[in-house]
């Protein structure tokens, strides 16, 4: 048996977000082959739709701690843009989950510059099938 090159691996919202997660905004992937054109958002390779990136903030103490980045971006397929629920907390974004979440290995090479020692690393390009409100929000409300 082959492994695909595209593995992705379905794991439960909670194994990656465990402390939850706040939502901070949403946008259309770019697919730089069609930039100038009219419509150069990039499309779903499998379903054809539309691609959007949520970014949100990782509630995990120890998210960023070894210099990386608390904010995380999770793309999701949809034909709109995916909308956030709103804030419980006035002042405050609001606490999100996502569907179906998928992590996909891939080598990061972004800290590689031809010249000195490489500091490529292992990275996971993370997928969800939508965004919903926060379990623990649902419940206290």
């Amino acid at each position: 048996m082959a492994v695909p090159n595209a593995l992705k691996v379905p794991v439960p919202f909670e194994y990656v977000w465990p402390h939850g997660a706040l939502y901070l905004g949403v946008e259309p992937v770019t697919d730089f082959d069609k930039r100038g054109q009219g419509d150069d958002q990039a499309r779903d390779k499998d379903t054809g739709e539309r691609l959007w990136v949520v970014k949100v903030l990782d509630l995990d103490p120890e998210a960023g701690k070894f210099g990386g980045s608390k904010e995380v971006k999770v793309k999701i397929a949809a034909p709109v843009q995916p909308v956030p629920p709103a804030s419980k907390i006035p002042g405050y974004p609001p606490a999100v989950e996502f569907t179906d979440v998928t992590l996909t290995p891939y080598v990061d090479s972004q800290r590689c510059k031809g010249s000195g020692k490489c500091r490529a690393r292992q990275a996971w390009s993370i997928r969800a099938g939508a965004m919903t409100e926060a379990a623990a929000v649902k419940q206290a409300a």
